[in-house]
């Protein structure tokens, strides 16, 4: 009986991979996409000819329609299903990618970051939210890390394809197209998608009808820690893959060496989320941030010290700075889901990903002014500091009793050819 049990487990769990294989395969497609359009941005506006007032504006329209898109997406789940929402702003994604090759006028390509943000905000809610309804205390870590060793590849491949292609290649935009119509194709013609469960009790419907009721600051009281984790993640990425090319033209890096240690940081992040997708089930949550963070500061300042001498030690630096840095997100989030109700998971999403959107929009500007006022080593000094806040909320949330994890609302969203 015991073999049979094991067995029977297996196969769910196959099952499960199996239908969020075709959302995990689209938004690494179109993830990969976005990665190679939003560094080609980067590095065009890292030329001299183009002036600082367009250098600050496109750095905040990926971070306003990310924001715009937590506002939006936990709506447009529960009013369109995972489904239709998905391939409607997949679409949009794929459409806006055209228009860097339609145009090269700032405001243009305002607006296009501005709909390109929008598309990633609410296509990662889908995504997160749709894991949580699979997903519980025993196997969350392992499939956030899955889905960010999705995202981690999508930006790995990113910036592999802009090697290849060359840092002043003049296809980058067609490949950025190329790669977001793939996956929005892929997602539209593949079938055995997951599916919420048909029907609701009395409490769920009531849960639905205050689902907006569910903020920011109830997940602050449940895993403080997170909102720290979250913020700082949301720093990092956008920092780190904007602000790069800046940082390495001040300390004299050529910019095949600056796409090489984002190339790094990425490699790093995605090596590493499979063994903490696995500690992370298995150790207390807040230990491991706890941890993570101390080592990513740490990286941060050996960066700061070694500047731009031993190119190969800092090819290294970037790479485990990755691996901590990129793995502090799934952590932090497997983490405050262990602490909610199935029911609000898909509003936790929306709300955790409007603060890493926050992370997004109120640092690049501030870390841009620093760096250009002080010294570019400022970029890694703020996101030292960010690293460390996660480390100091960890061992402050280790001193608070944990809260007993929620169990699974439904496993209907199992049942074979259910749709939404």
């Amino acid at each position: 009986m015991h073999s049979l049990s094991q067995g029977g487990d297996f196969w769910a769990k196959a099952a499960r991979l199996r239908r969020l294989a075709p959302i995990m395969a689209s938004i690494c497609l179109i993830g990969t996409g976005n990665s190679v359009l939003t560094t080609s941005v980067s590095l065009r506006l890292s030329q001299p000819d183009v002036d600082t007032q367009s250098v600050q504006l496109l750095l905040t329209g990926f971070p306003v329609g990310f924001l715009a898109g937590c506002l939006a997406a936990p709506f447009l789940v529960n009013r369109f299903g995972h489904r239709a929402v998905f391939l409607s702003v997949g679409f949009l994604a794929m459409v806006a990618s055209f228009g860097y090759m339609a145009t090269a006028d700032a405001v243009a390509w305002f607006c296009l970051r501005v709909l390109n943000g929008f598309a990633m905000a609410t296509l990662f809610v889908v995504c997160e939210s749709w894991i949580n309804l699979y997903a519980d205390h025993r196997n969350r870590g392992a499939y956030f890390s899955l889905y960010m060793l999705m995202t981690s590849l999508a930006v790995f491949f990113g910036q592999l394809l802009i090697e290849v292609a060359g840092p002043h290649s003049s296809h980058l935009f067609l490949i950025g197209v190329l790669t977001t119509s793939l996956g929005f194709l892929y997602c539209g013609l593949t079938g055995h998608w997951p599916a919420l469960p048909s029907r609701m009790d009395g409490a769920q419907q009531g849960a639905a009808a205050g689902f907006q009721r569910f903020g920011l600051w109830r997940i602050a009281v449940l895993a403080p820690v997170t909102i720290f984790a979250v913020f700082q993640s949301g720093m990092t990425n956008m920092n780190l893959y904007a602000l790069t090319p800046f940082y390495g033209a001040k300390v004299e890096l050529s910019a095949a060496t600056t796409v090489g240690l984002l190339t790094a940081f990425s490699i790093g992040g995605l090596v590493a989320q499979a063994p903490i997708g696995w500690l992370s089930d298995r150790l207390d949550r807040r230990f491991l941030l706890l941890v993570q963070g101390a080592l990513t500061a740490a990286f941060c300042a050996c960066i700061i010290m070694l500047g731009r001498q031993f190119v190969p030690l800092l090819y290294l630096l970037f790479f485990a700075y990755g691996a901590t840095a990129l793995t502090i997100y799934p952590v932090g989030i497997a983490f405050a889901n262990s602490q909610l109700d199935s029911r609000h998971m898909v509003a936790a999403s929306g709300g955790l990903l409007l603060l890493y959107s926050i992370g997004n929009i109120l640092t690049p500007g501030i870390a841009a002014a620093l760096m250009e006022r002080f010294a570019p080593q400022m970029l890694f000094l703020m996101l030292g500091s960010g690293a460390a806040l996660v480390a100091v909320a960890a061992c402050l949330n280790l001193r608070r009793r944990m809260v007993p994890a929620a169990a699974p609302i439904t496993r209907e969203c199992l049942v074979p050819g259910a749709n939404e």
